[in-house]
C-alpha cells in the first residue's frame, strides 16, 4: 500500500532543509525587497517576508527544494556515482539541471518571475552570492540551492509586483467612484438650490 505524504509534512521538511543549509525566509525576503524597492519606495521588509512565505506554501516549490537540497547534500558527502558526483560537486558550468529544476518552479508566476530569475541567476544578489561562493571556501555544495533560492525570490517578487499593481488599480477605481459620487451630490445640491430659487 502506498504511503500518502501529508502536505504539512512536505512543507515542514522543505522549510527545515532550507534552515539546515543556512537559508532563512528573511534572507530571501531581503532579495525580494532589493528587487521591488526601486518601484515602491514606501516598501518595507514585512510584505516581502509574507510573499516569500506564500511562495514556500506551493507544493511544486517544496518538491523542488527537497530534490535539489538532497542532491547537493549527497554530492557534499561524496555519495553520488560518477560522473554525476564530480559534476554536481564542482558545479560544472555546462550542467544546467540545477537551473532547469529551479526555473520549472518559476513559470506559475509569469514572465516577470522568469526575467527576475534570470537576473538573480546572473547577478547573485544577497544570500544567493553567499551560497554560490561557499563551495571553494568550506567544501559545501550548493549547486542546486542557489538557483532554488533565486526561484523563490523571483516568484515572491513577481507575486508582489502583481499584487501591488492590483492594489494601485483598486485604489484608483475607489478614488474615481468617490469623485463621481461627490460630483453627483454636488449636482443634486445645485438642482435643489435652483428649484428653491425658482
Amino acid at each position: 500500500m502506498k504511503k500518502q505524504v501529508h502536505s504539512i509534512e512536505v512543507r515542514n521538511a522543505a522549510l527545515a532543509r532550507l534552515e539546515e543549509r543556512g537559508v532563512t525566509i528573511k534572507d530571501i525576503a531581503e532579495i525580494v525587497y532589493e528587487m521591488q524597492a526601486p518601484y515602491h519606495p514606501e516598501l518595507t521588509l514585512e510584505p516581502c517576508i509574507e510573499s516569500v512565505k506564500a511562495v514556500l506554501e506551493k507544493r511544486e516549490m517544496q518538491h523542488a527544494i527537497l530534490v535539489g537540497i538532497e542532491l547537493d547534500t549527497l554530492a557534499e558527502k561524496g555519495m553520488l556515482s560518477e560522473p554525476l558526483q564530480s559534476i554536481i560537486a564542482q558545479d560544472e558550468g555546462l550542467f544546467g539541471c540545477d537551473e532547469t529544476l529551479a526555473i520549472g518552479s518559476v513559470f506559475a508566476y509569469g514572465s516577470i518571475a522568469v526575467t527576475t530569475f534570470g537576473h538573480l541567476d546572473k547577478h547573485k544578489i544577497g544570500v544567493i552570492n553567499k551560497l554560490d561562493t561557499t563551495l571553494a571556501e568550506d567544501g559545501q555544495v550548493h549547486t542546486f540551492l542557489d538557483d532554488l533560492v533565486a526561484s523563490v525570490a523571483a516568484n515572491a517578487s513577481s507575486r508582489m509586483a502583481h499584487r501591488m499593481r492590483d492594489e494601485q488599480e483598486a485604489a484608483a477605481a475607489r478614488a474615481e467612484a468617490e469623485a463621481e459620487a461627490l460630483a453627483e451630490i454636488r449636482l443634486e445640491g445645485k438642482k435643489d438650490g435652483e428649484e428653491q430659487a425658482g
